[in-house]
This record gives structure tokens, C-alpha cells and sequence, in this order.
């Protein structure tokens, strides 16, 4: 028999050398490893397959979230809890390349944008939330009321998963955003702003924060380059996501609980300790429900 594999846990019998991946979207030839997210030499080579997505109803998805740390393989380590990160979806600033680094100005979806929200939700149907994260930002939230529309998932508001702090150049070009970033280092503050170093703590702190939380399985809608960097500091293959990499809005990343300590960890070790006060992100710091 087959062994078979969901984003909400696994089953499989000693021996077995074929995986069935259940999912709406997964890119065939991808490695285990890559659809979701294990240590290199956990999926001995195993070979995925795609079947179509399995249709549950509310009551099943909420019981089978319940499950998801009770669920594991022999020669397979326990996941624990599931992190779904998705970017979030296209907003007017994104068409207009324009930055938007301010939330107390809102930038909202675009019809585009809230279509790509339903089609995540769609990707999102057979996994039962127990929390949602959005930033402070209206298009991260707008992300996820679409994308979880007719659920009972609580959302929680990290600041720390916030977009970098343009200071001065919020609204202004992207291309003004590059032209000052390739003329300085990482330590150093945008005008009125943050430094991209000041950035990275950041979301290792954010990081902290929701691995000290107890939800078996959480969406955290962020921005790209919260959600870049996270994900290179959690690759074994420090090669294969690039910083330039583009990541396309409303797609989502799976991390098991291993892969987001490694993250914190490995933002850490981007920055040197910090030797002078950090630049918060524009508002109050903080969690707030």
C-alpha cells in the first residue's frame, strides 16, 4: 500500500518508497522535502505524486486540526504544529510599484488581488485553522478575511511580520526604495526608518513570539520580504532562494515548528547584537488580538 501525505499530517508504512502528496496546488517533481518542508534525509528520496484535494466538512477539518501533532511515520519525526506563511495578495501599491511601508496609510486589494485572496482560500479548504496572523497592514488582513470568508478562525495582529520601515519613502517609486538600498549596508536606517538589520530582529522576534503560542495550525499572512527572509534563514539549501528572489502573491509556504526555530535562528545570525536602540515599526509595538 501507498503511503499518503497531507498538509495535515501523514500515514505510512515501513518500507514504502511513494509518497501521494493531497493538495489543490503542488509542482510535480518537487522533492518531499520541498512540499512540506522536511530535514533533508527524512523523505529517503521518496517520490511525489499528486492527487486531487480531499473535500472535509467543517466539523472534520476542525477534528483532524486537533490531530496534526498526534500524527507521525515510523523513520518520520512528529511535525507538531503547521505554519501556513503566504505573501499577501496583489494591492493597489503593487500595480502602482509604489512603496507601502506605512500602515496608518491604507492600501487596500485590488480586484485582482481579492481574487487571488478566494483562490488561496480555495488551496487552504482541507486544513481546519486554529489562529490566523496578519500584520498591520489593511491588504494582509483583507487577505485573510477573504481567503477564510464563512470560517471561526480568531486573528491575531503581529506587528513584528510588519513591512520594512521606508521612513521617508513611503509612497514613493520602488525603484527609489533599490536605488538607496544598493548605496548602503544593511545596518543602515532609511531616512526617518528602519534599518533592514533592525527588520530581521524583528521577525525573529515576531518568530519567538508565535512558537511560544499552542495552535496546532496557523496562517500568517505577511509581506514579501518578511516572508523571503524567513524562508531563506529556514532552507538547508542556502542556494536555492536567493535574496532578489520574487515570491508571488497568495501563495503559501508550509514550516513545521523545526523549520521556524531554524529561521529565528538563522535571522539572528544575519545581524550582529544590536549596540543601539531599535527603530520601530510606525504605531505601538506589540501583539494586540
Amino acid at each position: 500500500m501507498k503511503s499518503q501525505v497531507s498538509h495535515t499530517g501523514w500515514q505510512a508504512k515501513p518500507g514504502n518508497r511513494k509518497i501521494l502528496v493531497v493538495a489543490n496546488k503542488v509542482i510535480e517533481g518537487q522533492t518531499l522535502r520541498q512540499a512540506i518542508g522536511l530535514q533533508v534525509g527524512d523523505e529517503q528520496h521518496a517520490e511525489v505524486r499528486v492527487i486531487a484535494p480531499v473535500t472535509m466538512s467543517p466539523a472534520a477539518r476542525a477534528v483532524r486540526s486537533t490531530r496534526w501533532r498526534r500524527r507521525s511515520a515510523p523513520g518520520l519525526s512528529t511535525p507538531g504544529r503547521l505554519f501556513v506563511f503566504a505573501r499577501h495578495a496583489e494591492s493597489e501599491a503593487n500595480i502602482a510599484s509604489a512603496l507601502s511601508s506605512d500602515p496608518a496609510r491604507p492600501v487596500a486589494l485590488t480586484e485582482h488581488g481579492r481574487q487571488q485572496a478566494r483562490e488561496l482560500g480555495g488551496q487552504l479548504t482541507n486544513l481546519g485553522f486554529d489562529l490566523a496572523v496578519s500584520t498591520r497592514f489593511l491588504r494582509t488582513q483583507q487577505t485573510i478575511e477573504i481567503a477564510l470568508r464563512g470560517r471561526q478562525v480568531p486573528i491575531l495582529i503581529e506587528p513584528g511580520f510588519d513591512e520594512v520601515n521606508a521612513g521617508d519613502f513611503d509612497g514613493a517609486p520602488i525603484d527609489t526604495y533599490w536605488s538607496w538600498k544598493d548605496g548602503h549596508t544593511s545596518h543602515e536606517n532609511f531616512p526617518a526608518g528602519e534599518s533592514e538589520d533592525d527588520a530581521l530582529r524583528r521577525y525573529a522576534d515576531a518568530l519567538q513570539r508565535l512558537l511560544g503560542r499552542t495552535e496546532p495550525v496557523t496562517l500568517v499572512v505577511t509581506h514579501e520580504h518578511a516572508l523571503r527572509s524567513i524562508a531563506m534563514a529556514a532552507a538547508h539549501d542556502p542556494l536555492s532562494l536567493g535574496p532578489d528572489t520574487a515570491l508571488a502573491n497568495a501563495v503559501p509556504y508550509s514550516f513545521d515548528e523545526r523549520a521556524l526555530r531554524r529561521a529565528r535562528t538563522g535571522l539572528l545570525a544575519r545581524v550582529p547584537p544590536t549596540v543601539r536602540p531599535q527603530v520601530e515599526p510606525r504605531g505601538v509595538s506589540g501583539l494586540a488580538a
